[in-house]
């Protein structure tokens, strides 16, 4: 029996990084949400409907949400599946900061998220699908046979952070990056539109202390349970 899995949380917590490996150990698709709303972002930013300043149209960007189609292709030299925007990998540009300091709000806004909750609707459609975000568990997939929802200490989130965009050669300064969170946290939080929330039937992950390993065992073994049909409280 296949499963659908959700995995939602605070940025920084490693959610991508656990949802990809429980795919790989179960020969599910993985879908990366957040690389959607990070997509339409990027758009936005090129094309000049986001100006150089950060500040925005919530009507200029739903005006040409009908021009940004998001996909996925798997690349054989990551082993993962890269972002496309209108045909063209932007996997790397996705993950900048200025992207990442903008994505929020443009999440928030209620027509993005109607068009990017149907797509994932759609890819996650046949079960057998992993996938994690801000509401997956809420909204998305609410009947979702596992949902996790994943923490960690804020200190522990600026230094994974700061280490993954130095690894890739972004420069960037610890304080830029605790208070980019502490924005995302309060943004993702308390937005109208499906806020970030855990669900009541989720498990909670609080991976402060836990390695990547560590954290994959607890949640394969939950898996396990989920897939045969028994149910952890």
């Amino acid at each position: 029996m296949k499963i659908t899995i959700a995995v939602d949380g605070y940025s920084s917590c490693g959610k991508s990084t656990l949802a990809k490996a429980i795919a790989a150990e179960l020969g599910y698709n993985y879908i990366d949400s957040g690389a959607m709303y990070r997509a339409v972002t990027l758009y936005c930013l090129d094309n000049g409907i986001i100006k150089s300043e950060g500040s925005f149209s919530a009507d200029a960007i739903v005006a040409v949400l009908d021009d940004i189609t998001v996909s996925f292709a798997y690349n054989e030299k990551r082993k993962a599946s890269d972002t496309y925007l209108n045909g063209v990998d932007v996997e790397e540009e996705i993950r900048q900061m200025r992207v990442s300091n903008l994505v929020s709000p443009v999440s928030a806004i209620a027509a993005v998220r109607k068009k990017m909750v149907a797509l994932q609707r759609k890819l996650g459609k046949g079960k057998g699908v992993v996938m994690d975000g801000r509401d997956i568990g809420t909204n998305v997939f609410p009947d979702a046979e596992l949902k996790i929802f994943m923490t960690a200490d804020h200190d522990v989130r600026t230094r994974r952070r700061y280490d993954e965009l130095k690894a890739k050669g972004i420069i960037v300064t610890l304080a830029e990056v605790r208070e980019n969170l502490a924005s995302r946290d309060h943004e993702d939080s308390t937005r109208k539109e499906n806020p970030l929330t855990k669900a009541e039937d989720a498990i909670l992950l609080d991976n402060s202390e836990l390695d990547r390993q560590e954290q994959l065992d607890l949640v394969m073994e939950i898996v396990r349970e989920r897939v045969s049909g028994k149910k952890r409280v």
